[in-house]
Order: C-alpha cells, then structure tokens, then sequence
C-alpha cells in the first residue's frame, strides 16, 4: 500500500476513535448526574449499566478478532458504526432501567468493533514493521478524546436534557463514523499467507506464553484501571480539594501523552520481556507511590508518573501480540487478549472500593494494588516470544 493511501487509513482512524470513545465513553461520566436526577436510578445502577457494556464488548471481542483476521477490518468497524448509533439512541429513550442496561450492552457491542481492538489491528497488519509510528500516532491522537468529548457533552447538557444531548451525539457517530469506516478503509486486506513475520500459530492461544502473558496483563490492568477510577477519592481523602485532585486526574491524562511518545524510544532500546517488565515495574511503583505520599505536590507528580505509565501500558498492549507472534494471527490472539483485559476494567473501579473498605482507607488499598500489580512482573517473563519471529526493531531481543 501507498505511504498516500496509509495515511488516509491512519487519518481516517484517528478521527473514528476520537468520535466512537467520545460519545461511546466519554460522554457518560459527564450526563450521569442528569440521568440520576431526571430517571431517580442511582449512579450506582447507572455505573453498573457501563460495566455491563464493557463485560459483552469483553465477550464481543473474541468473536471480532476472528472476522478481522478473515476479512479486515472495514466490515467490522462499519457495522461497529452502525450499532453504535443505534445503541446511542436507545440509551437516549431508555425509559425504564432494564431498558437503559439493555441499550448499554448493545453499545458494548459496538465498543468491540469500533474501538481500539480493530483500529490497531488495522494498522498492525497494514502497516507491518513500521507499525509501531502508526499505534504511536493513533493513540496520541485518540487520547485527546475525553479533551474533546467531555466539555462538548458538558456544553450541550448544558442547553439541552441528556436525552437531547445523546440523540446529537449519535448524529455525530453517524455522520462521521459510518462513512469514514466504509470510505477510508477501501483497502485491501492481505491474506494471512503475504504477511512477511511468521504468521502466528494457532495453537499459539493455547501456549504457556500466551496464558502468562493474559494473566500478568490482566494484573497490571486491575491495578491501572482501579487507579484511574479512584484517584480522586484517594486524594479526596488525602485533604486535596475536590479542584485540586480534578486537577491531578486531568494533568495525568496529559502523561498518558507524553508517555506514548518515548515509546518507540524505548522500543528500540529493550527487548520485548525486558520493556514488559519495565511497564509493569513503573505502573506498580507509581501505584504504590500514590498510596504512600502525603503531599499534595508529590501526590500530583505521582499522578502525572502514573498517567505516563498507563500510556505506555496501552501501546504495550497494541504491540504485544504481533511481536510475539507475528501479525497474522493478529485479530484473533489480541480479542482474546483483550477480553479478560476489558473484564478487569469493568471490575477494577468495585475492587479499588472494596479493598478501601476492607483496608480502612484507600491510600492502603492502593498500595496493595500497587503489590498486585507488581506480582504481575514474574508472570510476563514466562511470555517468551516464538522463535522465529523477526519484529521490527530491536524486539528480538528478550
């Protein structure tokens, strides 16, 4: 393919994710007070009905990794489109709560096919060694999407009700995600044979280094996504105003940036075992570091610290798989990959509060997550790489 017609791929992308995690995610936190207040469901239900939504985009995920292998993936994040708009309207005319968790799960759904699963397989298999500039930009870009989305929300809630404000976000989705999916991604998808790594074997899903690699994933993700969760509740509780730890979150969303762009740096400099342990380490320290500071300008670095870890996280992630097992497999191996790891983000934000209340407070809670985290680094060494893979950089190495 064209560097021209790559770029229109990478271009299409990271407007597609802006939009689809915008309205899909973003907008949530945002009208939650309004559909309380207007419905009298509790936030509780109402958190309860994302969580639901991210369990069947877990389940979802598996199914959607198969069809990306086979036929790319303009098919699948078209119809992704397609449901999400749906879904959005649906959650717009919830009228009872059943309703309102039945409309979420179907946007979970939508989640699979429209989120970051497909877009980087995308970019994995058409952009081969060079793939790791594509996932780089791709994030960058996408990590602005609660920058975008959670002050537009908030400006339309502010003129309209919440079921007002969903209907014009599911225009949005439709106006831009259905036609930049079947218009930009007009390219052809090359067979799992002309892939030039090793094509990952299928037994490779049921290989040890497979296992170890979602089991210490799925433990750095419990400990991330509680942190995000918790965060303000932590340095609530720590004597940071409400401002000040909005501040903080903010500002650690920033690091998210900052840190995906020395990821290619450090993918040049470390093996593929070696750089997975780094992540893990630094998440697990800035987690322990959170729960143990009392400062509020230390507190607001760590969170900073933290934000760059996770970012890193979510490349390591995207990259995992096909520098292991190269890139044909791609779409299969990263939804099962995937699925436990968007179970632990839907369960993360209880456990976080449950271990807070169990430990008396949550600066205990976090360390403890912080240790669970790091129990995660002697897990990832056992994920070797297949022999004959030969990634783009320095990957080889382990």
């Amino acid at each position: 393919m064209t560097e021209r017609k790559l770029g229109v791929v990478l271009a299409t992308l990271c407007v597609t994710e802006i939009v689809s995690w915008g309205v899909l995610f973003y907008a949530f936190p945002v009208l939650v007070p309004a559909i309380a207040r207007d419905t009298g469901w509790s936030p509780a239900a109402l958190t309860a009905a994302l969580s639901a939504a991210l369990l069947g985009s877990a389940s979802a995920g598996i199914v959607v990794g198969r069809v990306l292998d086979r036929r790319g993936p303009r098919p699948v994040m078209v119809a992704g489109s397609v449901v999400a708009v749906v879904a959005v309207v649906l959650i717009a005319t919830a009228r009872t709560l059943p309703w309102f968790f039945l409309a979420w799960i179907c946007a979970g759904l939508a989640m699979a096919a429209t989120f970051y699963q497909p877009a980087f397989a995308a970019l994995t298999r058409w952009y081969g060694p060079r793939r790791v500039r594509a996932l780089t930009t791709l994030t960058l870009v996408a990590g602005f999407s609660s920058t975008v989305f959670a002050p537009l929300t908030a400006l339309l809630a502010a003129h309209w009700s919440w079921r007002t404000t969903y209907l014009v976000l599911a225009a949005v989705l439709a106006v831009i995600t259905v036609p930049g999916h079947w218009y930009g991604l007009r390219r052809s998808w090359p067979p799992a044979a002309a892939d030039a790594e090793l094509p990952g074997s299928p037994s490779a899903a049921r290989s040890p280094a497979f296992a170890a690699l979602v089991a210490a994933f799925s433990l750095a993700a419990l400990g991330t996504y509680a942190v995000v969760v918790n965060l303000v509740t932590l340095l609530a509780e720590r004597g940071l105003s409400t401002g000040t730890a909005a501040i903080a979150l903010g500002l650690g969303g920033a690091g998210q940036v900052a840190g995906r762009l020395g990821f290619a740096t450090l993918v040049n400099r470390t093996g593929i075992r070696t750089r997975t342990a780094i992540v893990i380490v630094v998440l697990a320290a800035t987690t322990t570091l959170l729960g143990s500071l009392t400062s509020a300008v230390a507190l607001v670095i760590a969170s900073v610290l933290a934000g760059m870890a996770r970012g890193v996280f979510t490349l390591l992630q995207a990259t995992a798989v096909a520098d292991r097992w190269g890139t044909a497999g791609y779409g299969r191996l990263s939804g099962l990959l995937s699925a436990p790891l968007t179970v632990m983000s839907a369960v993360a934000p209880y456990t976080g509060a449950v271990l807070a209340a169990v430990t008396g407070s949550y600066s205990t809670a976090f360390v403890v997550l912080g240790v669970l985290t790091l129990a995660a680094v002697p897990v990832s060494l056992a994920a070797r790489p297949a022999p004959a893979v030969a990634p783009a950089s320095s990957d080889s190495k382990s």
